[in-house]
Parts: structure tokens; C-alpha cells; sequence
């Protein structure tokens, strides 16, 4: 659509969303002609922005003269009008000072609260996708009779337990020769495909293995489970002040349950790791209702180059996108340095 604005609309548009996003109010001819640089009438303008609200670039609330930018609108500046300034290197590396936690799930918290604490909006990282997780090493230990600790260490060297209850009373020996096993075959593979492999695999033990290696992997499948297929969220709070927002409490409400549920938000964070780079929801684009006044700019993070989450910031339509696109950027890049670190 860019192509049918000419230069002068291109112009009046781009300074239109920058005149909205920094006060907030619709933009009238007098400030257009002010802030343009254009050597035009204000007749002229007029005339222009009654083209880009006939194409639905722009609105007119019925309280003013003035106009804002639509959805669409803020679409077209997003897609070829914005002007990015990367972050200079001294704010990169103070970045990435503050991203230095000791353990992975302490990172992504972090990372979180750094888009934040950096937007003033919403903060999200989706943890890691259940078939993005390995597991480095298992072991099993004999508890008592019929009872086993089944132990799973990750790659980053967390932990998970868990307490199996078997059919028999199995000694340490066979209990270590099952552990061997998965160590020999399975090490660092996706856990996901442990549990297709693994099944059909289990021919190779003796047959009185197979109930307790069948066991292992459905309470391993539980476990990673549980520490995934979520997201660490900070600063939603700061969706309360914004006046876009918390000026309808139904809209307010319907955002809210948007975070509490989880399952919308990470299907659409999800499309986010299909390829990297930044990507832009506005409003409705996102297919979710209660986020058709805000936008979602996300990005996904890597591990060892391997895409493994998303991180996002979730904001009010009228966000200064010049200044989150960055930001947004640089932190999935730091915390994916920081993630291969591990």
C-alpha cells in the first residue's frame, strides 16, 4: 500500500503516528503543517489525510478534528515508515551486565523483567517447548523395596526427581544397568524422542527391565512437562496505568484473562519461533480478543542456534515502536548468548 502514498503522504503519516504515540491525542492540520517540515497549506493537508482515512490509514474520533492512526495504519508505518536506532554498544553491554543469573530458569525471569522494567509495559519469555529440552544424563537409585528415585539431569545441570513405585523389587545392579542404557543411547537427545525411541527399543533389555524403563520415561515425560509449555511474565501491572487501556475495565479484564490463561498468549508467541527476527501483532492481528487493543512485539531466543522460546513485550497500540523494536531484538540476542553459555 506504500506504493500508492506518495512522498508528501508518506510523510504526513509518519509524523501523524509519531504525533499520537508521543502525546496521546488526535493529530490536527496546524500540528501536521508544524511538525511535517512540509512547505504545504493546511487545505492540503486536509485533503491528504481525507485520502488515508478513505483507505483506512487513519480515523477520525467524533470529539475531534483531529485523527489517529488505525490498526492498518500503524501497520504500513511498521512495515516501511519506521526508523529503528539500534541501542549504542555501551547500552548493549550494560544489557547484558543484567543478564548474568546462574541458572537458565533465572535468566529467563530476568530477561522478563528487563523488557519491562525497559518498555513500561509487559514483559513475557515462553520457556523452552518440551521438544526443545534434552536431558544429559539419568540415573536411578534404589530407595527400598519397590521404591526408586529416578534422577534427570539437564544440560544445564538443573535436576529432576522423581519417586517411582515399581511391580518388583529390583537390586541397584539392574537398577544401574537400566540407567547405562539410556545414558548410552539417549544422552543429550530431545526428550521427545526418547520416549518415541525408547519404546520401541526396549527388546534390547531384559524383559524384566522393561516395566521399570516404561515407567521411567512417562514420569520423566511428567517432569519436563511441568517446566514447560509456560511463560514468566513482569510488569503487568503497568498495563493498569496505561490510559489506553485501563479507561475500558471490560477490555481491561479481558487482557488480564488473556495472561492468567496462558494457552492463547503461548499459541501465538509460538508463531514467533517459526523464523527469527522481530515480529509485530497489531490489535486484532493477534486473532485474540483481548488483545485487540494492544500490541505484541516478540522475537524468538536461541540455545546453541537452536530456536528454543520466544520473548515478547505486550503493550498498547500507541507504543513507540522505534524504541521497543530494538529493545525487543537485543534482549532475545543477549539471552540467547547467555542461554549457550550453559
Amino acid at each position: 500500500m506504500s506504493k500508492i502514498l506518495n512522498e508528501r503522504a508518506q510523510i504526513l503519516l509518519k509524523t501523524l503516528v509519531d504525533r499520537h504515540i508521543n502525546e496521546g491525542q488526535p493529530v490536527g492540520s496546524r500540528a501536521l503543517l508544524q511538525f511535517s517540515g512540509l512547505d504545504v497549506s493546511t487545505a492540503t493537508i486536509r485533503n491528504v489525510m481525507a485520502d488515508l482515512e478513505e483507505m483506512g490509514l487513519v480515523s477520525s474520533p467524533h470529539t475531534s478534528a483531529g485523527r489517529i492512526p488505525t490498526a492498518l495504519g500503524y501497520r504500513l508505518f511498521i512495515d516501511t515508515l519506521m526508523v529503528v536506532q539500534p541501542l549504542d554498544s555501551a547500552r548493549v553491554q550494560q544489557l547484558e551486565n543484567q543478564l548474568q543469573p546462574d541458572n537458565p530458569s533465572r535468566l529467563l525471569m530476568q530477561a522478563s523483567n528487563l523488557l519491562s522494567e525497559l518498555t513500561h509495559f509487559a514483559g513475557v519469555v515462553a520457556t523452552p517447548k518440551r521438544d526443545a529440552i534434552t536431558v544429559s544424563h539419568v540415573e536411578f537409585l534404589r530407595l527400598s523395596r519397590k521404591r526408586v528415585l529416578l534422577i534427570i539431569v539437564m544440560p544445564n545441570g538443573e535436576v529432576e526427581n522423581r519417586v517411582l513405585l515399581t511391580h518388583k523389587d529390583y537390586t541397584q545392579s539392574q537398577l544401574t544397568e537400566a540407567g547405562n542404557f539410556l545414558n548410552q543411547h539417549y544422552a543429550n537427545c530431545p526428550f521427545h524422542d526418547i520416549h518415541q525411541r525408547v519404546l520401541s527399543e526396549l527388546h534390547e533389555l531384559e524383559n524384566d527391565l522393561t516395566t521399570l524403563m516404561s515407567a521411567a520415561i512417562l514420569a520423566g515425560d511428567a517432569a519436563i512437562s511441568q517446566k514447560t509449555e509456560d511463560y514468566v511474565i513482569s510488569g503487568e501491572r503497568n498495563l493498569l496505568y496505561v490510559n489506553d487501556l485501563s479507561s475500558n475495565m471490560q477490555k481491561l479484564r479481558s487482557l488480564f484473562n488473556v495472561f492468567e490463561q496462558k494457552t492463547e498468549l503461548l499459541q501465538l508467541l509460538d508463531v514467533s519461533r517459526q523464523a527469527p527476527g522481530v515480529h509485530i501483532f497489531i490489535g486484532n492481528e493477534s486473532g485474540l480478543p483481548g488483545l485487540d487493543d494492544c500490541s505484541v512485539v516478540s522475537a524468538p531466543y536461541t540455545s546453541s542456534g537452536k530456536i528454543i522460546g520466544t520473548l515478547a513485550v505486550v503493550g498498547p497500540k500507541r507504543m513507540n515502536y522505534e524504541k521497543v523494536v530494538p529493545i525487543v531484538d537485543i534482549t532475545s540476542r543477549l539471552l540467547s548468548n547467555a542461554l549457550s553459555q550453559f
